[in-house]
């Protein structure tokens, strides 16, 4: 009988490690099999260093999965993120444990769950405008969000990437951007308006920051965390719903504000290859979310559709065995 432990152990410290996962990647992995380890605790009556592989088999991991979403509450897309994850640590399981190849087969057999794709969530200019006034600009706190809350809904990054800015990565000369490295790893640059880096300029200069301080710091000087960003935008929501109150009618989370700005380069005629060199996408596809959410776009494509002009008219079956498939 094959132990577990020694199986997810390795997992971590040689798969991991050697395809170098991000920390993001890796605190995500981490968090399933928490969650995995517990259950199994609970379901099965044993220590989590007292697992086989064999008590996770496709069955325990079909009702693990529903457990997330009957009892947790998690989303498809959570659901599916926590099934890639076990996935991964079978296909490494495959090449250690060939006596449990017929169960490691059926669990990398256990498919994704389908789900209803919705439309984006993303600001309108108003909107926008409004949380954008929303923080107080005469104290330094103030100035900080409010400037977090601009470059969030200019740039798209993700909020990962907004937070591991340090003032180095913001280049304020001639052609301002922000450099910062991505999903992937992948480096890109994001262009600021003129206006956005005179802002910028003004913030590092008054904190006098080095070039290795975070760019948008944390109350004891550190990088904020992802919990703090949302937190910032939960506490101007409602001051800026106050004088538009559209916004109090939408799902708003940090990431909508990357959402927010891929809209806006997507009316202003930007096509989709740029937008997703722009968010740092792997390919258009990711980017084709946001035809789908501009109504706009689709009705100017049904403006330069020909009306018909003839007028509908019945089927009339012309055979009285046709008439009779007709009517059943």
């Amino acid at each position: 009988m094959t132990s577990l432990a020694p199986i997810l152990q390795g997992f971590f410290t040689e798969d991991l490690a050697q395809r170098r996962a991000s920390t993001h990647t890796v605190a995500a992995y981490r968090n399933t099999f928490r969650l995995l380890l517990h259950h199994a605790q609970h379901e099965l009556g044993k220590a989590p260093s007292a697992l086989a592989v064999t008590d996770i088999d496709a069955a325990f991991v079909g009702g693990f999965l529903n457990h997330l979403e009957a009892e947790r509450g998690n989303s498809v897309t959570t659901r599916n993120a926590r099934l890639a994850a076990i996935h991964s640590l079978f296909r490494y399981a495959a090449l250690r444990c060939p006596e449990h190849t017929l169960l490691i087969q059926r669990v990398l057999a256990i498919p994704t769950a389908r789900h209803i794709t919705t439309d984006v969530c993303y600001l309108t200019h108003a909107e926008t405008d409004a949380l954008l006034a929303a923080p107080d600009r005469t104290s330094l706190l103030g100035r900080r969000d409010h400037l977090i809350l601009l470059v969030a809904a200019q740039t798209g990054l993700r909020v990962s990437e907004l937070t591991a800015l340090t003032c180095a990565d913001a280049e304020l000369g001639a052609g301002p951007h922000l450099r910062c490295t991505g999903k992937g790893r992948k480096q890109r640059c994001t262009p600021l308006t003129k206006s956005t880096a005179r802002l910028l300029r003004q913030w590092i200069t008054e904190r006098r920051a080095a070039p290795s301080d975070p760019l948008f710091p944390a109350r004891l000087g550190g990088h904020l965390s992802r919990d703090a960003i949302a937190d910032l935008l939960a506490k101007y929501l409602p001051i800026a719903a106050a004088d538009c109150p559209t916004l109090a009618s939408k799902n708003i989370t940090p990431h909508t504000l990357r959402h927010t700005a891929a809209m806006d380069l997507l009316t202003a005629g930007v096509d989709t290859s740029t937008i997703a060199l722009w968010l740092g996408h792997a390919s258009t596809k990711a980017t084709d979310i946001y035809l789908h959410a501009d109504m706009a776009l689709k009705e100017k494509a049904l403006a330069r559709t020909a009306p018909r002009t003839q007028d509908a008219k019945r089927y009339r079956p012309t055979d009285s065995l046709l008439a009779f498939l007709e009517n059943v």
